[in-house]
């Protein structure tokens, strides 16, 4: 295998930021895209240039037309179908959340160690090199011990009928866009928290619609994050340490050009530059690496089952009122 041959599992909108990627890569190449129906398959495969149509998920997995595919579906599909994409042979990258119980997390682990076969979570900002760059300068001390990571991810939902209101669906603001300040506090920190409050705002669906929470971790480092879908388009993180902190105003979308800003205990702020880098591209070459090569994936499966159990807990704190213990 030269290239690996990917397929769309949906027309969801999210497909327009991967369907760049997978073409951007000399690695990789898209082939198929499946929908519910043939009519509607054919007619997005017509916009995007796409040349295999498949009128179920089904008929794409056994067709033998793909290596990998991109499971973009509603959040309480996601375990399912990457389920069924495993057992038929086929690796699979995820969206976010990855799933949305951990019987679904361990069902999904338990088919990728049968099949042998690559799957990820698609955390594209994970790949991305001001990622990169934050992790190393955690890392390297520069930032000296990391006191606090405190985050805000908001974007206002007009529609009442949007899926991410539906609680059949998986909906929710922690599940949607809180998930990747989870993401960020355990990349920053190495690990899951011990201990996790919330509190949430729940909306006419009995989805959380405005969600607070804290979570602390073994090395005494605290995290504050704030997710909403009833306040303007917002997206921040600070990573707060004894000798400076960091800012970073698009810490998960719009950061194709990279930068953030360095505060420093004493002295003037710097405005650090990173390497340019389409967004999605990475978690592409990432997949492409670990089929081809068999490299390891950048997000491991233990990592990604530590999102889903924190986001459960912080959900278990909420509605109790107490700080649950990991």
């Amino acid at each position: 295998m030269k290239k690996v041959r990917w397929g769309l599992l949906s027309t969801a909108n999210v497909n327009r930021h991967l369907i760049p990627a997978i073409r951007a890569s000399d690695r990789s190449e898209l082939v198929a895209v499946a929908s519910r129906s043939q009519e509607r398959a054919d007619s997005y495969a017509d916009k995007w240039g796409i040349s295999k149509t498949f009128g179920s998920y089904e008929a794409l997995l056994s067709s033998g037309a793909v290596d990998a595919v991109y499971v973009s579906l509603p959040n309480h599909l996601h375990a399912e179908w990457t389920v069924r994409a495993l057992h038929s042979g086929l690796h699979v990258l995820c969206e976010k959340p990855f799933t949305i119980s951990m019987r679904e997390m361990d069902a999904v682990v338990e088919a990728a160690e049968e099949s042998g076969k690559i799957v990820s979570e698609a955390f594209m900002y994970r790949h991305h090199p001001q990622t990169r760059t934050v992790g190393q300068w955690v890392r390297s001390g520069r930032l000296g011990e990391i006191s606090v990571v405190r985050g805000v991810f908001n974007f206002k939902i007009q529609d009442r009928e949007n899926v991410r209101l539906a609680p059949e669906f998986g909906g929710g603001s922690l599940w949607d866009v809180g998930i990747y300040l989870i993401s960020f506090a355990q990349y920053v920190f190495g690990g899951a928290p011990t201990t996790v409050s919330g509190m949430q705002w729940l909306g006419p669906s009995g989805v959380d619609e405005s969600f607070v929470g804290q979570m602390s971790y073994p090395s005494g480092g605290l995290a504050q994050i704030s997710s909403s879908f009833r306040a303007p388009a917002q997206a921040e993180v600070d990573v707060i340490g004894t000798e400076g902190r960091l800012h970073l105003s698009r810490p998960f979308v719009g950061m194709e050009t990279g930068a953030f800003t360095f505060y420093p205990v004493e002295g003037e702020a710097q405005i650090i530059d990173v390497p340019q880098q389409q967004l999605y591209l990475g978690e592409v070459e990432d997949m492409n690496a670990a089929i081809l090569d068999g490299a390891t994936p950048l997000i491991s499966l233990q990592e990604t089952r530590d999102h889903v159990r924190t986001a459960h807990a912080l959900y278990a704190a909420a509605r109790s009122g107490q700080t649950i213990t990991l």
